[in-house]
């Protein structure tokens, strides 16, 4: 197939998948009023590979027949390659303004990983699982699957351990595969995908073989079932609500009751090695498409800071010029931060593209020096810096700033049929405009700025960006345990030496 197009997409979605949306089964997501926003979206993102002045660089020629497919699927090991799939990348974050966290290119580097690294990790020990990983990515690449993925547990009680939060584990195995009970979350992008990839993220211990798991099945198998939340379009004016109505994915928790899943769609199967060194293995397709995303986003949150600025009559104020001359500063630190994201994706790749052949290479002893999650010893770490700890904190400095800058504005914003009403349209325009702005523009631009930071879709994505790379707290202890912290340490234990202390 290769590329395909919007409409393709969205008829692929009638499979009466069982998902329930606000305690109803919705068995028709293409008729269901509350995608009908995000089904928009992701259509124009397919159709926008057809167009003659992205194919460039958007696509490149699968192995397989020639056909173009999507350029987040290539597995870039020079400079050029990886520069190939940024372009696209980032053209692609452009156009949803960085608000789609799992816009299909997500999931597209994700397996792309997981190929790149398939022979001697998802293979250590049986290449069967190796094999089933990368004719998945072949797959996905060549008939332009749209994935949701899911990769932790559900915490009912975080004073109590593995098993008593009935995640998601192997029940039994049989001569056509392994047998899954149990629940994962969070399936962001569930109820508009094709297929679901339940993967690993937080390490496991021995004795928790039966959770060491990583498969892909479609979202209408058997067995399976999605619960998400509520969707936070209304199927209403895009004027009232800019980014709701458009860019609301869609969180899910997925079920799975005694789903079968075959053999040749399994990848780790009760490997607490493989399964731990999936995601630090990785090249980092996925860390770059992620900080793109997040660059994107960045450039249009400060974008709108801007905007709010000039329609409030801020911008001239030397306070205000100062505030949003940091985000435009913070702007070209996140430029550099992807440019050595894109270069250090060069040095690991070429990396992981050597140990598949490499015959001294042992996954078991590299387990053993990997002190934590994505800590490799020697091995660079700007990408998931950028992603753990940058994104994070500009995108909630700037979410801040918008608020304060907008203040009352923000909270006094009527509607779009408030300015139809000929009763209300005078006064509003009276009470509301300036000499720079009418009472209708600044009224969208305020909107706009509480959909992005207040309303019930700023709200998730708030929360969302300070988790889209796991638990903070975490992340920061993990790296306290990187090789880092002994070469910075002993920097001063030289100083004391040349001092003579000790």
């Amino acid at each position: 197939m290769g590329i395909r197009t919007g409409a393709q997409y969205i008829a692929s979605l009638r499979d009466d998948r069982a998902l329930y949306i606000a305690g109803q089964r919705v068995r028709d997501v293409t008729t269901y009023a509350p995608l009908a926003g995000i089904l928009g979206s992701i259509g124009e993102h397919y159709d926008s590979f057809h167009k003659p002045e992205l194919q460039g660089d958007y696509t490149y020629a699968s192995p397989k027949d020639g056909k173009p497919v999507s350029n987040s699927f290539l597995p870039a090991r020079t400079w050029d390659e990886v520069q190939q799939r940024l372009r696209g990348e980032s053209l692609r974050k452009e156009a949803t303004f960085g608000l789609m966290g799992r816009l299909p290119d997500f999931m597209n580097a994700f397996v792309t990983d997981a190929a790149v690294i398939a022979p001697h990790v998802l293979g250590h020990k049986d290449k069967a699982f190796a094999d089933n990983a990368i004719r998945y990515w072949e797959y996905c690449r060549d008939e332009d699957i749209c994935l949701t993925h899911t990769l932790v547990d559900p915490k009912r009680d975080y004073s109590k351990d593995f098993a008593a939060q009935r995640g998601l584990r192997a029940v039994r195995e049989t001569d056509a595969g392994i047998v899954v009970s149990g629940a994962r979350m969070l399936s962001t992008l569930a109820p508009v995908s094709n297929e679901i990839w339940v993967g690993p993220f937080m390490p496991r211990r021995p004795g928790e073989e039966d959770y060491a798991l990583s498969f892909a099945v479609p979202v209408a198998t058997p067995g399976l079932k999605f619960i998400a939340r509520e969707s936070y379009a209304r199927g209403g004016s895009r004027y009232d609500r800019p980014l709701a109505e458009r860019f609301d994915e869609g969180d899910a928790l997925a079920v799975f009751d005694n789903v079968l899943v075959p053999w040749e769609r399994v990848f780790i199967y009760r490997d607490i090695v493989a399964y731990n060194m999936m995601a630090p293995s990785f090249p980092g397709y996925l860390l770059l498409q992620a900080n793109a995303r997040g660059r994107a986003k960045l450039r249009f949150m400060t974008g709108l800071a801007c905007k709010m600025a000039d329609v409030l009559g801020r911008s001239e104020l030397p306070h205000y010029q100062q505030l949003l001359g940091e985000f435009l500063a913070l702007n070209e630190i996140a430029d550099g931060l992807v440019e050595a994201s894109a270069r250090e994706l060069v040095v690991h790749a070429q990396e992981e593209f050597a140990k598949q052949t490499d015959p001294t290479f042992v996954l078991e002893d590299v387990a053993r020096e990997t002190a934590s999650l994505f800590a490799s010893p020697n091995r660079g770490m700007v990408g998931i810096s950028m992603l753990r700890f940058f994104l994070p904190q500009v995108n909630t400095k700037v979410n801040e700033l918008i608020r304060l800058m907008g203040s009352s504005s923000l909270v006094m914003t009527v509607t779009e049929a408030d300015f139809a009403n000929p009763e209300t349209a005078t006064d509003l325009e009276q009470f509301l405009g300036n000499d720079k702005t009418s009472a209708r523009e600044r009224v969208q631009v305020m909107k706009l700025a509480w959909d992005a930071v207040a309303g019930e879709f700023g709200g998730r994505q708030e929360i969302y960006e300070i988790f889209f790379a796991g638990d903070p707290f975490l992340s920061r202890q993990l790296h306290y345990f990187t090789p880092r912290r002994g070469q910075y340490q002993a920097m001063v234990d030289r100083l004391l030496r040349e001092s003579g202390a000790g």
